[in-house]
């Protein structure tokens, strides 16, 4: 299958692979990358602290809230650890459906598919905003809607600037859920002058992105019970050794999960 990879236009999953240090971006990633960087020095080392943040909270959904089955929207490109390693290292039978609209990340989508035998993956093309088309698609409708399923958006929702819109997301995707589901978000802070700075660089290179205060990111989760300790820098979200060890000046991610009841 033929695949336009938009090469000349930079992209936010490029560019987040880019600044990860992958070597999936073009030179148009790469110079808006460049520029993003100028006004916001620290954005690989928040990078960072926000895919060890991902593995933190899938791992929590997985052995604290016993969840086995995964929807990560945003997935981005294939970057260990991947959700899927995390949660079957808790129980090899997990389920993880990824999703992503960068046709990019669906070249690479068979680094996204390597399952435990015991467990499966399945890779979806598919936009954030068309959330009927991702609740509706085949491979989320193999999902077993009667028990829990945690959904994961990870670094996605700074892309989606109108708040109604991005409550209408999070309020479809939900609805269907089981009592028990978990939603796990983390989104660029409104509180780091850089994240400011950076939101209005991607913005002013094709990509537009909205910094959140926390009340905003706590109101995503309404009709949802915020789990301890609440909408937080990513790296202060139940930190591990690694997480505890970044300062607070370098971290331009808020987020947190929430649960169902």
């Amino acid at each position: 299958m033929a695949v336009d990879l938009n090469t000349d236009i930079p992209h936010s999953a490029r560019i987040y692979d880019y600044l990860l240090g992958g070597k999936d971006n073009f030179a148009a990633d790469r110079a808006a990358a460049g520029e993003i960087v100028k006004a916001s020095p620290s954005l690989p080392i928040s990078m960072r602290a926000n895919r060890n943040y991902l593995a933190r909270a899938a791992r929590f959904m997985a052995a604290d809230l016993g969840i086995r089955q995964f929807l990560d929207i945003g997935a981005g490109l294939p970057t260990s650890p991947n959700l899927h390693e995390v949660v079957q290292g808790v129980d090899p039978a997990s389920t993880v459906v990824y999703a992503d609209n960068d046709p990019i990340v669906l070249v690479h989508a068979r680094a996204l598919l390597t399952s435990t035998p015991e467990g499966s993956t399945a890779y979806l093309d598919a936009d954030l905003r068309d959330v009927e088309k991702i609740i509706q698609a085949p491979e989320v409708r193999a999902l077993d809607f009667t028990r829990p399923i945690a959904v994961s958006l990870i670094a996605i929702l700074q892309f989606v600037t109108d708040e109604d819109e991005a409550h209408r997301i999070i309020d479809t995707l939900m609805a269907p859920l089981a009592p028990g589901s978990a939603l796990a978000i983390s989104t660029v802070t409104a509180h780091n002058e850089q994240a400011v700075q950076g939101a209005k660089a991607y913005t002013a290179r094709g990509i537009p992105a909205k910094p959140r205060t926390d009340d905003e990111v706590a109101a995503l989760f309404r009709g949802l019970d915020i789990v301890e300790p609440g909408v937080r820098l990513v790296h202060r979200w139940r930190p591990d050794e690694a997480a505890a060890g970044v300062d607070d000046l370098h971290v331009q991610m808020s987020g947190g999960v929430a649960v169902k009841r």
